[in-house]
């Protein structure tokens, strides 16, 4: 892949409690970490994709790309949950008879997917191949997404002065780096999860193309939720309890019980869609996981998941998909970044002119 100055994006991605944003660039034998930055922002700015506070989460961005000296104004950025829809749908074969025709009748068959107005989104595809179970029918990659989030996400880049060339969806950035990774190139099914602040994202992919995706509103914000509902704080003080800046505010005996709990709930969510489709699959059987966002570091999750799974589960670092200079970005920085880094270096891997 070849970045230069008139096709090199810059990944900004816009999360819940944190923003996080990559450069990158190229020596000739690959993509280059060049520039790698996070910052926390408030809760509330942004709920399930939502932009609630604008003119905030407009200085937020503003101030992390000055930080780390960020002049590219050209960028990817991605969304996700209920006001994006991703899925897999079969349609005979003969439609394929050019692109306009297949997108009219993928919008006819979209409406009994989607939960809106059709009207009211913005519908592409990708054929992913034919179906196994069904040579005269093909797999198409169907993802939507309201018009109006599109506008907002557009208002906020814009204001913040930068260039929108690229909205994506969350889960695609993920398994973008994942294929650049030395892990994109094993063999068999994999599954991707991201656990974030109130989004769990899961990704089934073989060969590069995803056969199942699907958000879920669980995420570490439910601990946070908890933890104010049992001490009657602000989530504010919440977040400082779960990340151990306030260390004396809750027993660690007892906030771990309470991580613990959460992540066999967040487990066997994740086995109940495995199993339901699994059921449905002809493609084999998952055979490794990979997880990332705050989630993967809570207490048992990874245990509980490889266990109820019976797969090897590992904690995704996606920056063995880019090269890194160690002089530059030390070993143990890169440690901390990398469950919250994959997304926003996925997104900067896509061109001006990618689809």
């Amino acid at each position: 892949m070849i970045f230069n100055k008139k096709n090199h994006l810059v990944g900004l991605d816009i999360g819940t409690s944190l923003i996080k944003v990559a450069e990158l660039k190229s020596n000739g034998k690959g993509p280059v970490l060049s520039k790698f930055g996070i910052a926390s922002i408030r809760p509330g700015l942004i709920e399930d994709g939502q932009i609630i506070e604008m003119s905030e989460l407009v200085q937020a961005i503003q101030t992390l790309f000055k930080t780390h000296n960020i002049k590219s104004k050209n960028i990817a950025i991605s969304t996700g949950g209920s006001s994006v829809v991703v899925k897999t749908i079969t349609m005979p074969a003969t439609s394929a008879t050019s692109e306009q025709t297949l997108l009219e009748s993928i919008r006819f068959e979209a409406e009994q997917y989607i939960p809106y107005d059709i009207d009211d989104m913005n519908v592409d595809f990708q054929i992913t191949g034919d179906n196994d179970g069904n040579p005269d029918q093909m797999n198409v990659l169907l993802v939507a997404v309201k018009k109006d989030l599109v506008a907002s996400y557009i208002e906020l880049t814009d204001r913040a002065g930068l260039n929108a060339q690229v909205i994506d969806v969350d889960s695609f950035a993920f398994q973008n780096i994942f294929e650049a990774a030395a892990h994109g190139r094993a063999d068999g099914m994999a599954m991707l999860i991201d656990v974030g602040s109130h989004k769990t994202s899961l990704n089934i992919i073989k060969d590069n193309s995803s056969l199942m995706m699907r958000d879920s509103s669980s995420g570490i914000g439910q601990i946070w939720e908890e933890i104010v509902s049992d001490l009657n704080c602000t989530l504010e003080d919440a977040i400082k309890i779960f990340s151990g800046i306030d260390r004396d505010a809750m027993p660690t005996d007892t906030l771990d019980e309470m991580c613990q709990n959460f992540a066999k709930m967040w487990c066997m969510e994740i086995q109940n869609i495995v199993k339901t489709f699994q059921s449905k699959s002809t493609q084999g059987k998952i055979d490794q996981v990979f997880v990332t966002g705050g989630g993967s570091l809570v207490n048992g999750f990874i245990e509980n998941l490889s266990e109820g799974l019976s797969v090897p589960v590992s904690i995704f670092n996606p920056f063995e998909g880019v090269i890194v200079n160690p002089n530059k970005f030390p070993e143990s920085l890169i440690n901390e970044w990398a469950p919250f880094a994959p997304i926003a270096l996925g997104l900067a891997l896509r061109k001006v002119d990618d689809k």
